[in-house]
């Protein structure tokens, strides 16, 4: 056997196995944001595939640079459909500051669309990064923005990923005043104090952390 060939056998067991691509081989969590951005959890390389026939020019992985085998099987798989794969870090369990989210900002400003975006379950790090461009791209209301942190995407707010869900909350006075999201995070926004005041459901965490196991 060829080392290249070894190499792609090891990419896809990480992938199907240590990385539980076997439970999303059929559920793929993938749901359109706008005429231009869609999010999923991890694409196999066949679903990229597709992705590239329906339009998609950029993937943007929200699981940060990794050197694993699925990333390396979604790297060739983009490389061979000439899209560009970006490489995002934000946090499912988290609030994200202020950096983060101006990083964000100008990801979108800057990406050539069409996008998927993905983290690994598409559930809490893809949910609060659909928010934030509906937020910062589409001007979207925080109404339409907390959709995307949802039951339907398997986001459950009760456990330690509701923090995103009190993270958006936080804006909510100030968006009935008039004042826009981007402007909020930089005069108020306070992840420690947000943080602090959030409370989590134990069987919500249980549930999240050792049985869906999500990153």
């Amino acid at each position: 056997m060829k080392n290249s060939e070894k190499k792609q056998i090891s990419n896809w067991t990480y992938l199907m196995l240590k990385d539980h691509g076997c439970l999303r081989l059929y559920w793929h969590n993938l749901y359109q944001i706008s005429d231009e951005a869609w999010r999923s959890n991890q694409p196999t390389p066949g679903r990229i595939t597709a992705a590239a026939k329906n339009g998609i020019k950029t993937i943007i992985n929200l699981r940060g640079p990794r050197n694993d085998g699925g990333w390396r099987l979604e790297n060739e798989a983009c490389q061979n459909h000439g899209l560009t794969l970006v490489d995002f870090t934000i946090r499912s369990r988290a609030v994200p500051d202020a950096a983060t989210i101006h990083a964000a900002k100008t990801l979108f400003e800057n990406v050539e669309y069409p996008i998927l975006m993905h983290c690994k379950s598409g559930a809490d790090r893809a949910g609060i990064m659909s928010a934030l461009y509906l937020l910062l791209r589409q001007s979207a209301t925080l109404d339409e923005a907390l959709k995307q942190l949802a039951l339907k995407y398997l986001h459950i707010r009760q456990s330690k990923t509701g923090l995103l869900d009190a993270f958006l909350e936080t804006y909510r006075p100030f968006e009935a005043s008039g004042m826009s999201f981007i402007d909020w995070v930089d005069q108020h926004l306070d992840p420690a104090a947000i943080t602090s005041q959030f409370r989590s459901k134990g069987w919500a965490n249980r549930l999240v952390d050792s049985i869906l196991r999500r990153e």
